[in-house]
């Protein structure tokens, strides 16, 4: 089989199934709270204590035993550690479900939950206890200083030279469980049919915004379409 570079892209669709609450389903998370009083800058600013209360929740439900990697993490850990090419992951979920599923080469573009970012050094650690107005730095010690490590509205995701590098390159680009309507991922498959290689493809419970953009499509919950899919392109590629 002829190596190829896949990137694949994951949103809250894929970790629905694992008992995490999306965002912008009717029932997710921006229709019982607004994004502006516990998702951006301004909003840690203002009330700190509210904020970081909205991820200790958020951070304790993941550390659940209720949550576990579901059979979409696990195939595309399958396909990273079987495919003779590159595998890049991208993710937008602050979960951990890709890391626990056995994911290796993975990106988180939106931060990670059970990581704290130090304001006063820098500094970024692993954090799975409740956040308050005294916790106190790994790193340099201050007390106060520290917020969760995820990128708010209003704030640049991460990694954004490397995965534009591994779009431009890329010979096939999977979106998995995304809305399509937030950027700058909304904009990954333009970028990768941009290259004039990638073959795209959508997996999704339904169509997202940019649909059209895609080569192919399969809808279907992301525990049965993407191990399926997987399946089929470790067996004869696509």
């Amino acid at each position: 089989m002829k190596s190829r570079r896949i990137v694949i892209l994951t949103g809250a669709g894929i970790s629905k199934e694992s008992g995490l609450d999306t965002f912008r389903d009717a029932d997710g998370l921006w229709a019982r709270l607004r994004i502006e009083d516990v998702a951006t800058p301004e909003a840690f600013a203002r009330d700190p204590a509210r904020v970081q209360d909205f991820y200790n929740h958020r951070r304790a439900n993941l550390l659940s035993t209720a949550v576990a990697p579901n059979a979409a993490h696990l195939a595309l850990a399958r396909l990273e550690a079987e495919w003779p090419g590159e595998v890049l992951l991208v993710t937008q979920n602050i979960d951990d479900l890709h890391e626990r599923a056995g994911s290796g080469k993975l990106i988180h573009m939106h931060g990670e939950l059970l990581k704290a970012r130090c304001l006063a050094c820098g500094g970024v650690n692993a954090w799975r206890a409740p956040m308050t107005d005294v916790s106190l730095c790994p790193s340099c010690g201050a007390e106060g200083t520290l917020r969760v490590h995820v990128v708010w509205f209003g704030e640049m995701p991460l990694e954004m030279d490397r995965i534009y590098e591994a779009l431009g390159a890329c010979d096939l680009f999977v979106s998995i469980g995304t809305s399509g309507n937030v950027y700058p991922a909304a904009g990954f498959v333009a970028e990768a049919r941009g290259n004039g290689l990638a073959h795209t493809v959508e997996l999704n419970l339904e169509s997202s915004e940019g649909h059209s953009l895609f080569d192919e499509h399969h809808y279907g919950p992301a525990t049965v379409e993407v191990p399926a899919f997987v399946e089929r392109i470790l067996s004869r590629g696509w």
